[in-house]
């Protein structure tokens, strides 16, 4: 139902699918929601379908908008990241005032979300940057909500986000994560294991497909069996369920008439850039963009496809024992891509001085979000055992599912490299574990090089310093 009278405890601006339903899922928690579009017929269009999902506020002006709302005012921008973000706020900035609430729930990259909140900061309104997940059903139902931004102002808006986000066990999937941008560099970091993640999958149902041979119904009973186990997760349900899929026209699996084309908004690669500008390996989720961008590459790949593959292997005369092979790879692989990720946050936050903490972040991924998962209880409890855990990959639990794991993974990704099947999040996520594991890489013969032709210096193991050695003179070895 509209009201013209009450004040709303939350504004709503941008109402395509996600807005609309993040608003819908405020008023069916029991506020009042002013809603504002550029567009009224989007705003029309909401109340006329859902308006009595609980109690709006129709406007037209963002001077109307804003006149709706209770001090301080909340206002919640669903709209298109960047420039559009950008001419949002300026518009809410213009008529707000001190204390009012400015919420990007948009996929912001958390440097224009830094830059933003320091210039709100300066006029003297809150700017939060909310990273939200769960796409269009967790938006109305409750999804997964990472707000960053000033503490106090989680004080005001908090117990709303609180209410309308998913629950586990009772625990909201929302919490405050940090200053400034850290929420949306939390929600950009989570992307990007999603990206790994979804790859990782798809790199198993390739293996399924092309080195058994299976058809993808059979391969939906696999994913099926698997989601009852340790691999229980959002994607690998809905994996199962794409698989299980009938095309009306052709009777054929969809998956089997969808174009193999992937494309991506650029959360993946914003990931990817930010891990190395920060020095992190983020291997696997790495991977997993470079496969989708070559997967596009629709043209070089058609101009390729009789390239020489080599003499290859027979396919794997065992189907039960591959098939096992290849859960325990993806599982390791996944547990891999998740501790590369929390790897990233924590230099994220050593870098912005954040002060996040992994813990809470597993806490609040474990409803809601797409990468939600029965094992997120596990990384909630092995950074709650230690704090300070150095790796993801050392927690009890999850050296010994991959020490239980490892063997399959090795044999997954030397078949599917002796049959020619690409496994490049596999394969990365091995070597990323045999590198961490190595005592010794061959980064000092690099180290070395580097010496020789630009006088980089290096460390000795038996001596504290640096050094060089006159690679053009003597070849003596000098103090840096």
């Amino acid at each position: 139902m509209t009201s013209s009278s009450a004040l709303a405890q939350i504004g709503v601006t941008g109402l395509a699918v996600m807005g609309s339903n993040i608003a819908r899922n405020f008023a069916r928690n029991g506020y009042t929601v002013a809603l504002h579009n550029r567009s009224v017929a989007k705003t029309d269009a909401l109340l006329d379908a859902h308006g009595d999902d609980g109690r709006f506020v129709r406007t037209e002006t963002i001077e109307e908008f804003v006149g709706a709302l209770e001090k301080p005012r909340r206002v919640l921008i669903m709209v298109k990241a960047g420039e559009a973000t950008d001419a949002v706020i300026e518009e809410l900035a213009a008529v707000m005032e001190p204390g009012d609430i400015i919420i990007d729930g948009g996929n912001a990259l958390y440097t224009d979300t830094i830059r933003r909140e320091a210039a709100m900061k300066a006029r003297g309104l809150n700017f939060v940057g909310a990273g939200i997940s769960g796409g269009e059903e967790g938006a109305l139902n409750g999804p997964a909500i990472m707000p960053g931004g000033p503490k106090e102002s989680y004080e005001s808006l908090g117990p709303l986000l609180e209410s309308i986000s998913a629950k586990v066990d009772g625990t909201p999937c929302c919490t405050h994560i940090g200053p400034d941008g850290s929420g949306h560099f939390v929600k950009m970091v989570h992307n990007g294991i999603e990206y790994a993640d979804m790859q990782l999958i798809g790199e198993a149902y390739h293996l399924l497909r092309d080195a058994l041979g299976f058809e993808a119904g059979q391969i939906a009973g696999v994913f099926t069996e698997w989601n009852s186990g340790d691999l229980e997760s959002y994607l690998v349900e809905i994996t199962a369920q794409v698989l299980e899929q009938v095309d009306a026209k052709t009777g054929k699996p969809l998956v089997d008439v969808i174009v193999d084309a992937a494309e991506q908004k650029g959360t993946g690669r914003w990931t990817v850039k930010s891990a190395l500008d920060l020095g992190v390996p983020v291997t696997g989720i790495a991977e997993a963009v470079f496969a989708r961008a070559l997967s596009g590459s629709r043209a070089q790949r058609r101009a390729a496809h009789d390239l020489a593959s080599g003499t290859l292997a027979e396919k794997p005369t065992d189907a039960a024992q591959f098939t096992e092979d290849i859960r325990r790879a993806l599982y390791a692989s996944k547990i891999v891509a998740y501790a590369q990720g929390f790897d990233q946050i924590a230099a994220g936050s050593t870098e912005y001085d954040w002060n996040l903490r992994p813990g809470d972040l597993a806490t609040i991924w474990r409803g809601g979000c797409i990468i939600r998962a029965r094992f997120l209880n596990r990384i909630k409890d092995a950074y709650e055992e230690n704090p300070d855990l150095p790796s993801l990959i050392l927690a009890p639990y999850f050296r010994a599912a991959i020490e239980q794991a490892v063997d399959s993974w090795r044999r997954v990704v030397s078949t599917a490299t002796l049959l020619g099947i690409p496994v490049p999040a596999f394969a990365s996520s091995l070597s990323y574990y045999d590198a961490l594991r190595a005592e010794r890489l061959p980064a000092a013969l690099t180290q070395a090089q580097r010496d020789f032709f630009g006088a980089h210096t290096y460390e000795r193991v038996d001596a504290e310093g640096k050094f060089h050695t006159l690679w053009s003179a003597d070849r003596s070895e000098i103090s840096a």
